[in-house]
Order: C-alpha cells, then sequence, then structure tokens
C-alpha cells in the first residue's frame, strides 16, 4: 500500500489488482482497470469542460458510477471534493457551493432535478452526466498532466452544521486521510477478497472509509439500494459484506422493523460503529445476529479525519467492561495521535473534554473566523484557548465532548455545548433555530435535544405568529434529520434570572409535551 494521497492509493491497487472488482453497483460489476480508465476520462473532461485544472469540485450525485468516478476524477486532477447530497433541499445546496466557492459542480441523475431548481449556476461549469454517459467517455487520461498532488493538498471539504447558522467548512489535507485510511486498512484486514458495505452519504465523512479504506486493500465495496439498507441482514448475507460501518441506529430501527434475524449471516468478519454512542444493548443485538464478527466502537469528528479512537470487544461479552452509563467505550486514542483530557479547571483530568491533535487534525475551518475558541495548547499551566493568530501542530482539536476514563478505557459522555447528534449526524441546535428564525411569522426560536428510549429527538420552541405547516416549511430549509419531531408555539420563551431563555425549563416541558402532535 504505496501513496502519499488517495488517489495514488486507489491507484497503487488499480495497477496490482486491474481484474478485480473495485465495485458493485446497481447490479453492475466495475473492476479497478475499469474504474480508473472512468475516473481518467471523467477528469479530462472535467479539465475541457472548464478550460484548465479546477482547484475545487462538488459533487452532486450518489450510489452511481458517476459519484464514485467524480469523486476520484477530482482527486487525481488535485482538487478538493464537496459532496453535496442530492436529498437535501437547494438552499442548503446552494449555500454550500457558495461557501466552498466551487470551480466545478458534476451532478448524476439523482442531482439533476436540483440543477433545474437553483444549482443550475452554482459553479463556473456544471457538468449533468449519467452512468451510460461516463462510460462512453474516451480517452481515459488524454490530455492530463502529470500527477502532483501531494499531502499538504487538501482532499475534501465537508460542511458541519454552524452554531450561527452558516455552515462551517472543514478542509481535510490528503496526509490526514491516508493516515487514516493507512490505519483502518491494518487494523481490519482489509485486502482482496473483502467486501466493504457502502451505508454513508459522501456529505458524511464515514464514507471515507467506505470508498478509500476499501480501495486501498482492493477489496470491493458492495453499493446497496436504499430499500437494502432497511434490511441489514438480507444486504449482509445476499452481498457476501465482511466489513459492516454503519451508525448505531441501524441496530435499533431493524429490531423495531424486525428485520434483523439471527442465523443467517456467516461471512461478516467485522462490525464497525460510529457516529453516535453505541450502547451494550445493541451491541448484544447485532452479535446475535453476526456471532462471528468483532465488533468496534470508534469516534470522531469531522475534523479529526472520520475516527481518532476505537475500542473493540471480545467475543465473549462476559469480558465486556462495564461503564458508567451502558455505552460501549470509544478509547483509547490512536497511539499515533496526542491526546489530553481538559477538565473544568483548564488542566488534565480523568474527566473533561477530549482535546486531539497529531497528523488527523484538519488544517482549521475554511473560514478562519472559526478557529477561536476551538482549539487550545496545553502546558505546565494548564490549556490556552486559541484567540487566533494562526494554528501550529502544537494546537489541539477541542472536540466539544465530555468523556471519563474508566478503567483505563475512554467512555463518551455527551456534548460539552450545544451541538448533538441524530441518527450520527452532528447537528448544531443553533443552525435550526436560524432557519426557523428566516420565516416571516418566527419570532424567536429554540430547540433541544431530549433522549427517549435511549434515541435522541428535537423539540422545536418558537413565537410569534401561530405557523401552520411549519415543519413543512422547514423541511424545504434543511436536510429532514435537523427538523425537530415537533414544533411548539409558546406566548413567550421562559428566562432565567440573567434575562435568558431559559433551555432547562423548556426541556422539562418536553414531558408534558409527549403527546403532542406535530405542528
Amino acid at each position: 500500500m504505496t501513496g502519499t494521497t488517495l488517489y495514488e492509493l486507489f491507484a497503487a491497487s488499480a495497477d496490482r489488482y486491474p481484474d478485480a472488482i473495485a465495485l458493485e453497483v446497481e447490479g453492475d460489476e466495475v473492476s479497478y482497470a475499469d474504474l480508473h480508465r472512468h475516473a481518467l476520462a471523467l477528469a479530462g473532461e472535467i479539465v475541457a469542460r472548464h478550460g484548465g485544472v479546477p482547484a475545487r469540485v462538488a459533487l452532486l450525485a450518489q450510489r452511481s458510477v458517476t459519484a464514485f468516478a467524480g469523486y476520484l476524477a477530482a482527486q487525481r486532477l488535485g482538487a478538493a471534493v464537496t459532496p453535496l447530497n442530492p436529498g437535501y433541499p437547494v438552499l442548503r445546496n446552494r449555500r454550500v457551493c457558495d461557501l466552498a466557492r466551487v470551480d466545478v459542480l458534476v451532478a448524476d441523475e439523482s442531482g439533476a432535478p436540483q440543477l433545474a431548481d437553483g444549482l443550475g449556476d452554482a459553479a463556473p461549469t456544471v457538468l449533468a452526466l449519467d452512468d451510460d454517459r461516463v462510460r462512453a467517455l474516451a480517452g481515459a487520461g488524454v490530455g492530463l498532466a502529470g500527477y502532483h498532488g501531494g499531502p499538504d493538498d487538501v482532499a475534501y471539504v465537508l460542511f458541519t452544521s454552524g452554531s450561527t447558522g452558516r455552515p462551517k467548512g472543514v478542509p481535510v489535507p490528503q496526509r490526514a486521510a491516508v493516515a487514516y485510511v493507512r490505519h483502518n486498512v491494518d487494523r481490519f484486514a482489509v485486502g482482496p477478497g473483502a467486501r466493504v458495505s457502502h451505508t454513508f452519504d459522501l456529505t458524511f465523512d464515514p464514507s471515507v472509509f467506505d470508498l478509500f479504506v476499501t480501495w486501498a486493500g482492493g477489496a470491493t465495496l458492495a453499493v446497496p439500494r436504499r430499500a437494502e439498507l432497511l434490511n441489514p441482514v438480507d444486504y449482509l448475507r445476499d452481498r457476501r459484506i465482511t466489513h459492516w460501518f454503519s451508525v448505531p441506529s441501524v441496530v435499533s430501527v431493524g429490531d423495531e422493523l424486525g428485520t434483523l434475524p439471527t442465523g443467517q449471516v456467516t461471512d461478516l468478519r467485522y462490525s464497525i460503529f460510529i457516529g453516535e454512542p453505541l450502547t451494550y444493548r445493541q451491541a448484544e443485538r447485532w452479535q446475535e445476529i453476526a456471532p462471528g464478527a468483532v465488533v468496534t466502537n470508534v469516534y470522531g469528528p469531522t475534523e479529526l479525519t472520520v475516527a481518532c479512537t476505537e475500542f473493540r470487544l471480545d467475543l465473549d461479552p462476559l469480558r465486556w467492561p462495564a461503564t458508567s452509563n451502558d455505552t460501549v467505550p470509544i478509547g483509547p486514542v490512536y497511539d499515533f495521535l496526542d491526546h489530553v483530557i481538559v477538565g473544568a479547571d483548564g488542566h488534565a483530568a480523568q474527566e473533561g473534554e477530549l482535546c486531539v491533535r497529531g497528523v488527523q487534525r484538519f488544517v482549521g475551518y475554511l473560514d478562519s473566523g472559526d478557529d477561536v475558541g476551538r482549539f487550545l495548547t496545553y502546558g505546565p499551566d494548564g490549556a490556552e484557548p486559541y484567540e487566533g493568530g494562526g494554528l501550529t501542530d502544537e494546537h489541539y482539536y477541542r472536540t466539544g465532548d465530555r468523556v471519563r476514563l474508566e478503567d483505563g478505557n475512554l467512555v463518551h459522555l455527551g456534548r460539552l455545548d450545544n451541538q448533538v447528534k441524530v441518527r450520527g449526524y452532528r447537528i448544531e441546535l443553533g443552525e435550526i433555530e436560524a432557519a426557523l428564525r428566516r420565516h416571516d411569522g418566527v419570532t424567536q426560536a429554540v430547540v433541544v435535544a431530549v433522549n427517549r428510549t435511549g434515541e435522541t429527538e428535537l423539540i422545536g420552541f418558537y413565537t410569534g405568529e401561530e405557523v401552520p405547516q411549519l415543519r413543512r416549511w422547514l423541511r424545504r430549509q434543511v436536510p429532514l434529520h435537523m427538523v425537530p419531531r415537533v414544533l411548539n408555539h409558546l406566548a413567550a420563551m421562559p428566562l432565567n434570572a440573567n434575562g435568558k431563555i431559559d433551555r432547562g425549563v423548556l426541556r422539562d416541558s418536553v414531558a408534558e409535551l409527549a403527546t403532542a402532535g406535530p405542528a
């Protein structure tokens, strides 16, 4: 496994295993040689249409040859990829394109409708393609300059939910992505013959594992149709998946739907979970499905390149360590990264905020103003928050996650700020509130997160006019997973002694509103 960029990792496997299957999608098997050829041809088409090599490529595509070849084409050109989700509101995708200052927008059939609905001019060059067109592109690599990508180049830019209502751009350098990929190829023994799941949208950073851990190892990415993920056991069995990677809520949802029969999964070797707390109940249920697969719980924010900690459960549940909140530990931190747990007093502690630095730390937000307060240095006098002036390798990224060392293992205790995770998606409640306030009839808006039956739910409150169908309106402003289950109209927000909105009172009121229907 050689290379210092994601493209070089893929290209090395394409050279070594040209006839192996790199991709199974929509009933089609695509070899490494063919996928490489499609990527090179698409890279040439991008250069020809754009009139030069772009610096930033947006990808409005998913689960298609166009999507995967497009991602690789951008990597071959040394361009930073910004994935867009065709299922997100057009306004959100347009905002991301503007913030990322994209040069080229590539859309497949799933993304094409948004081109006519507001994204047709979101970049100087827009390519609308389908898989047949991509396969028909001729002259793989013709006219392309030699590859000059390096470890300091930006591999991709993902946008996380921002507390000001503006999504925050997270540029991840090649060196960070490659370090993560190399670690996971080795850790999970990904190689020829392995068959890896693809449960994550490209806008969700665990998809980097799906694509590039698979391809760096010379394995096969088995892309499911959406409906297949509602029956994960069928997908695991029929596709002979050896490596599964998903959010833990897949287990809970499958259990509720009755789609997790036992005794059918025999090929699975590794089960990896990320994005939200993995409870022991979920781990036990999954082990019943695939008793021979090793369950690993991993954790990490986008800023630390997908994951920076991992905890592997023993195959014998009697050897699983007890934790204070009945969730599987998330750590230790990768041994090639540095970390410190900062307590409330600013000094290292057994419980506090997890802060991490090292090769997988990103280079700072797209808007450097977002960096202030999100990093710190740590020395004999304790933590010193970053106030601006330039980031260095000495700066730790502040994850905002509260952890505790329990019997030598890291246990995740929740968020320190106003950020939550719902079904694995990281959400700033402030972004939802900002979206609600954009409605002419809304004066104030507050969204709180509550945990009921082991799942995080969003509940919203607003003042101003009582707006019928407000949830339906909000669905056109933010992704579906950011729409609160209930929006409650109030005459006025409760205030605390300091005159600030009392979120605690609102959370306490949720129990009384549990039976309320959607507004």
